[in-house]
């Protein structure tokens, strides 16, 4: 009898760490290496979560490297529940797909929806639930045709963790935004910030955007081009295989422009980045808050 209770308790306890283990995210999914070049995949990648309801809201050579492409895309379910955390929720509204070409072979692989929301909508996740794993279910299914790998890549975190995220202690958390500007009201906001992007300012490019005009939300996806202090300095020393972490967004909410912390941001989607390479880009954050903040002068 004694024997036969060990082996329930070890039963039970593999179980449950395989259950532990198991709730644990990746910040990316690997789709897999295709044959097609960079525009039959891109072609490829749109049809198939166009087919599920998405859309399509920008697509962008990161770094200016004709080999790395993201495309944004978003669907209106998702919009509306995410709208519904006010603080900020409405960044997790915009999905990354990274298409990266070697060779002959175009890599696919996504940011992980999953992962995504449990960071940026912490404990309201669960309230939301429902309409979130539709939206990760039908993005999985949508692009999994696509490759023969799907699997997780970039590090591991646990829902709990990603609530509560920060690299290491006395480092900024997701409710530690960085405060670009207070504007006279959202309408100046959303002028001064379109302006300066329809004029490049500071070398950058609007990827996308998604205005709410009734919440008086709006966020821009902004590429990062400057070669001296955006996405071709920092990429190729984090690993541009996350590239589809980019595009860099600003987040306008009533008169307020605000980023989320780089120093918070990098490594929430480079979770497994070493402090020594972290170093590598210490000026990358501030040069980043440097460059959105210039778009809301």
């Amino acid at each position: 009898m004694k024997k036969l209770i060990s082996l329930l308790l070890i039963s039970m306890f593999f179980v449950g760490f395989n259950s532990v283990k198991a709730q644990n995210l990746s910040p990316y999914i690997k789709v897999g290496d295709v044959d097609t070049n960079m525009d039959q995949t891109a072609t490829k990648v749109k049809s198939a979560l166009t087919d599920k309801g998405f859309d399509i809201i920008g697509e962008y050579n990161v770094e200016n490297n004709k080999n790395l492409k993201v495309i944004v895309y978003s669907r209106k379910d998702l919009q509306t529940t995410v709208l519904k955390v006010k603080d900020r929720g409405a960044l997790a509204a915009a999905l990354k797909v990274g298409l990266k070409v070697s060779g002959s072979k175009t890599t696919i692989s996504y940011l992980n929806p999953t992962y995504l929301f449990n960071a940026y909508l912490g404990d309201n996740y669960s309230k939301h639930q429902t309409v979130l794993q539709k939206v990760n279910t039908d993005v999985k299914s949508a692009l999994s045709a696509l490759g023969n790998d799907n699997k997780g890549f970039g590090g591991a975190l646990s829902a709990k963790d990603l609530h509560k995220y920060h690299y290491k202690m006395m480092m900024p958390y997701f409710s530690d935004p960085v405060e670009l500007k207070e504007f006279n009201s959202f309408e100046e906001g959303v002028s001064t910030i379109e302006k300066n992007l329809s004029a490049k300012k500071g070398k950058t490019k609007l990827v996308y955007k998604l205005k709410f005009n009734g919440d008086q939300v709006a966020v821009y996806g902004v590429g990062l081009l400057d070669t001296a202090t955006g996405e071709g300095k920092f990429l190729p020393i984090i690993d541009d295989s996350h590239l589809a972490a980019m595009p860099y967004e600003i987040i306008l909410q009533g008169k307020t422009a605000t980023i989320l912390h780089g120093r918070y941001r990098l490594a929430l989607h480079w979770p497994e980045l070493t402090m020594g390479t972290f170093m590598k880009i210490m000026s990358t954050p501030g040069e980043i808050e440097d460059t959105l903040e210039a778009l809301c002068k």
